[in-house]
């Protein structure tokens, strides 16, 4: 049965191979744009960057996701329920305190980002606060560790740098075609090949940077339900936190499709919709992970 640490090696091998990911597609984005705009030094510019898109995605991966989020530092005397129950459930997993912040939204949801369980951060919303009890609160603050003793929030959120980087190439490249950015064409049918390559990695990127997030945000929602309710041993708290964050799903106010697999519930509102639709969902549907939990109880 799954724990708390049973995939911690797994992904961090995971997330070593989807940086080395991230840097072997810049270097090759760098290589098809030096051949196409015939400079050079295009491939030079992309290789110092793939290195440095890697040390910002690890070194720097909570302070991108926190100011994203729009969230701000919690004190145990104004949020006193929520600093204890993660200072308590820490004591329990054996994991160090992580840093609390909050954001101001009425909409419940909650969040956990960071390298390591060394630097590690949970979030979570004034609305979720509001609406949960103490025993709910449990239930979602041990999803949120189990991400941590997963190390699954390290693999997401070097996601989101990846996606990003993948929207601008997308984006630059449709710019510099469109703005006449060509180069001198003295190759024929080559050439042209080379047009319509870098066109279709242009119109196919978003689309692989979603699929990317989506491979990798709904089977760790799963994992980390099971895992939360191992480490409290009572997942009925969970599944009434996840029903209730269900019945009062709304979108948050600060918005980032980026870091929205991060999240317990989708930050849109998960609005209900077809079920081919839900292969693109970044969050499993909560009826589906409240199943797993409690059956059909």
């Amino acid at each position: 049965m799954a724990n708390l640490y049973t995939q911690a090696s797994k992904n961090v091998t995971k997330t070593w191979l989807l940086m080395t990911l991230v840097f072997l597609l810049v270097i090759a984005l760098g290589w098809f744009f030096s051949i196409y705009f015939q400079n050079p030094g295009i491939l030079i510019f992309f290789s110092i960057f793939a290195i440095a898109l890697n040390i910002v995605a690890y070194w720097y991966s909570d302070r991108v996701v926190i100011k994203l989020s729009g969230a701000r530092p919690a004190t145990r005397e104004e949020f006193f329920d929520l600093y204890t129950v993660v200072e308590n459930l820490s004591i329990t997993a054996g994991l160090p305190m992580p840093k609390i912040f909050v954001v101001e939204d009425s909409a419940p949801n909650a969040f956990a980002t960071g390298r390591d369980k060394n630097h590690a951060v949970i979030c979570a919303t004034t609305g979720l606060l509001a609406i949960l009890n103490r025993t709910e609160l449990e239930g979602v603050i041990a999803h949120e560790l189990s991400h941590i003793g997963n190390r699954d929030m390290l693999v997401s959120t070097v996601v989101v740098v990846l996606v990003g980087f993948i929207s601008i190439v997308s984006d630059m490249f449709m710019r510099s075609f469109l703005w006449g950015g060509r180069r001198n064409n003295k190759d024929g049918e080559s050439g042209s090949v080379l047009v319509i390559i870098g066109i279709v990695l242009a119109v196919l990127a978003p689309l692989i940077g979603t699929l990317i997030q989506l491979a990798i945000s709904r089977k760790r929602e799963y994992l980390a339900d099971a895992s939360g309710a191992l480490l409290t041993r009572y997942p009925e708290g969970l599944a009434s936190a996840l029903e209730k964050i269900g019945r009062n799903s709304e979108p948050l106010l600060h918005q980032s499709n980026a870091i929205a697999h991060l999240y317990i519930a989708d930050p849109t509102g998960g609005k209900k919709t077809a079920w081919y639709k839900t292969l693109f969902m970044t969050h499993p549907p909560i009826s589906d992970r409240v199943r797993a939990l409690v059956g059909n109880k």
